[in-house]
């Protein structure tokens, strides 16, 4: 079967073949019920995370590091963002595909943000798109323009320099309070859900609790309405020590490794491909170049084997 052949089906049992909106975001607080969320950079893994029933994947602008090998987020580009969000949306039916608005398409005027984010509607098939930082104005503005927006508070990636590096965000009262009034002005201006990423699970869970969108946590503990994961941390294909919230489900990396060297060993030892896995000509057009001899062979072997085999069944 073909990569790009949709198999009917495909979502686990007790998972909604329902395709995945932010008001579905919604009314799964309303619920109660847990929002899974992951990110996905490209088709194959994109597609295995939407048929295995994630609700939201978010083509993060983490693929810097964990796609492209960059230290941080700020370095890539609009471009890189459309590229591998149009692979994302191509694989999924279910889940909501959300684009990471990169360093820089944001940071200069509401409208140079806002054509930005068309540019991922348009262009690369995004369903929403995620900003970081409490930019209400910009969030209003994308709202009206019928563009659904995540927010993305606590730990931003994109203000490293500023923060001084990735360091835990909102440990005192005084911050958390902040936090929690930025998280009501974003959802005034329109946000579908905000991310809470590194801050204490006592600040979200009183954010979450607070307010009437969905909250979806990375390193914000366990009473988020959601988690989200980096996929390459979920299975072990990243070069660095893990995160404290990261728990890390599969070795791929030591599979992948495995699966490497072994092809590697097959091929310097010619035991890969074999003559199963090998194109042949037609006994006629061997002929025609003057093979006679290596079909002789072949035929006096096959011989061999029958004569074989009629012996063995004769004496068992």
């Amino acid at each position: 079967m073909s990569l790009t052949t949709f198999r009917a089906g495909a979502q686990p049992l007790g998972v909604s073949h329902t395709k995945v909106t932010v008001p579905t975001l919604g009314e799964m607080k309303r619920q109660a019920k847990p929002i899974s969320a992951l990110t996905a950079y490209d088709y194959a893994t994109a597609r295995l995370a939407d048929e295995a029933g994630i609700d939201l994947l978010l083509v993060g602008d983490s693929l810097a590091m964990v796609v492209l090998g960059h230290e941080n987020t700020l370095s890539v580009t609009v471009d890189e963002m459309l590229h591998h969000t149009r692979a994302v949306r191509s694989a999924v039916r279910r889940a909501l595909v959300v684009a990471d608005m990169p360093f820089g398409s944001y940071h200069g005027t509401v409208a140079e943000g806002v054509a930005n984010a068309v540019r991922f509607v348009k262009e690369a098939g995004a369903e929403a798109v995620k900003i970081e930082g409490p930019r209400t104005e910009l969030v209003r503005a994308l709202t009206e323009a019928e563009i659904p927006v995540i927010g993305h508070l606590g730990l931003t990636p994109q203000s490293i320099n500023r923060m001084g590096g990735y360091r835990v965000q909102a440990r005192t009262a005084e911050t958390v309070r902040q936090l929690e009034a930025d998280a009501r002005s974003l959802a005034r201006a329109g946000a579908g859900a905000i991310v809470l990423e590194g801050v204490p699970r006592e600040a979200a869970a009183q954010i979450t609790a607070a307010l009437t969108i969905p909250t979806i946590g990375i390193g914000a503990g366990p009473d988020c309405d959601g988690q989200i994961l980096v996929f390459h941390d979920l299975v072990n294909l990243t070069f660095a020590p893990a995160a404290k919230f990261v728990r890390r489900y599969a070795d791929a990396g030591a599979l992948f490794r495995s699966a490497i060297e072994r092809y590697r060993e097959d091929v310097e030892h010619r035991a890969f491909p074999a003559d199963a896995e090998s194109y042949h000509l037609s006994s006629g057009e061997r002929r025609a170049l003057g093979m006679e001899a290596e079909l002789q062979a072949e035929a006096e072997a096959e011989d061999a084997i029958a004569n074989r085999d009629a012996l063995q069944e004769w004496t068992s």
